[in-house]
């Protein structure tokens, strides 16, 4: 067999082997990009008592898992969206925090997550999120009395639901420009923009929410580049703020430093009753 030959089938099976492993990224994307817990965990179980655990019927057919607690007279209500892995149960620290200020919470886990329906994807998981605005107001809970908190993941639902849904502010902890961006700095040797389903493209959303915005970001983000954090700041709207954090990384978001900044901006923007 001459060289050319031998050449010839290298270069077959170097391109059978990446098209498999497209063929598997594709498949398995939602594996990769979602890690959701699916205990179920009680409040209880994590310390938290006097949580009222109760079930959020969506358009589509699915039943969620809902922790609520009400405000204290004057305070808003945070509607929070939480990040691709684990279960509400892993935000317990985040729940007392908030509670111990006077907020109101209303923590929804996804479809396909801890105790809810459904399989999990991008279209599903906003429309939980739209689901769980209009149950408040359904409420009688005004729009300046609703604030959104997205962490990570919940970054691209939060800011999707502010555009389509009237609420006092968002926060935003270590936001994408997209999901597909992230994806396509993690696989640059793979096509990502045509396999990839759930993009979160909060770049092309961002400028559709009216409402005062605050991100927060540490510099040292291994998982969401800070640089996407501030050119997702530099789209949006007036008013707006942003707090680059030096020397931390992803997990700056369950620290109680980054929750406190967040209750005094909500306070701040959230009308009192």
């Amino acid at each position: 067999m001459g060289v050319r030959a031998v050449l010839r089938m290298g270069l077959i099976a170097l391109a059978a082997v990446y098209l498999a492993i497209m063929l598997y990224m594709y498949l398995a994307q939602r594996s990769l990009q979602y890690l959701p817990g699916r205990a179920g965990t009680a409040p209880e179980a994590v310390g938290l008592a006097g949580v009222s655990v109760g079930r959020l019927a969506t358009p589509d057919g699915e039943s969620l898992v809902t922790w609520r607690t009400a405000a204290a007279p004057g305070m808003p209500t945070i509607l929070f969206f939480q990040g691709n892995a684990g279960e509400l149960s892993d935000r317990a620290p985040r729940f007392a925090y908030f509670r111990a200020q006077g907020f109101g919470l209303f923590f929804v886990s996804y479809r396909g997550y801890g105790g809810s329906s459904g399989s999990i994807s991008e279209k599903g998981l906003v429309t939980d999120g739209l689901a769980a605005r209009d149950a408040l107001a359904g409420e009688g809970i005004a729009a300046d009395r609703i604030v959104l908190l997205g962490e990570s993941l919940g970054t691209g639902v939060a800011v999707q639901v502010a555009a389509q849904r009237e609420v006092a502010a968002v926060a935003l902890e270590a936001p994408y420009t997209a999901t597909l961006d992230v994806a396509k700095l993690r696989y640059w040797w793979l096509p990502v923009e045509f396999l990839m389903k759930d993009q979160f493209l909060s770049r092309d959303y961002i400028a559709k929410v009216k409402a005062p915005l605050l991100i927060q970001h540490g510099d040292a983000d291994t998982i969401i580049p800070v640089d996407q954090g501030r050119a997702l700041f530099a789209m949006a709207n007036e008013p707006k703020q942003l707090v680059i954090v030096p020397g931390e990384g992803h997990d700056i978001i369950n620290e109680a430093k980054i929750w406190a900044r967040e209750a005094e901006f909500f306070r701040a923007w959230a009308k009192p009753q």
